[in-house]
């Protein structure tokens, strides 16, 4: 069985409570679930990591390296526009990696319209509130099983 880790960004813990125009009322708790239920479907094992601290996400980011993880999701939130530790560690991966945003960055603050991610992921996806998680984790099924 492949293994996809799910890492959560900064804030991440909020959902549900935080702004609900942008990301509704859907908790990280129900973000979960659907992957579980979803990668059960698909026959992939899906771990999530969510931590409010740069570095304790590249200390897990390195451990996926270790771990030989098949691939990585991130929605690294607001840590995708600055964040050269986390996109360094990232770059470190050999596994394909999916970039993704349950609101779509590119029609919010000019600040969110950049990824320090960009050039090193596989693929981005954002709009798409929750089902922004679940193409990411049906696009990276299909990367993994060609």
């Amino acid at each position: 069985m492949k293994n996809v880790l799910m890492l959560h960004g900064i804030n991440h813990n909020m959902f549900g409570k935080r702004d609900p125009a942008q990301y509704g009322t859907v908790t990280l708790a129900d973000i979960d679930a659907r992957l579980q239920v979803l990668g059960e479907e698909l026959g992939v094992q899906v771990e999530s990591f969510q931590t409010n601290s740069e570095a304790a996400m590249c200390e897990r980011i390195h451990r996926a390296f270790e771990e030989r993880k098949d691939a990585v999701l991130i929605n690294a939130g607001a840590w995708t526009h600055y964040s050269y530790g986390i996109r360094d560690a990232l770059a470190i991966l050999t596994c394909p990696v999916i970039e993704l945003h349950m609101s779509n960055i590119h029609a919010r603050e000019p600040f969110r319209h950049h990824s320090v991610f960009a050039d090193i992921v596989k693929g981005q996806i954002c709009g798409f509130g929750i089902e922004s998680y679940l193409l990411a984790l049906r696009a990276v099924h299909a990367e993994i099983h060609n």
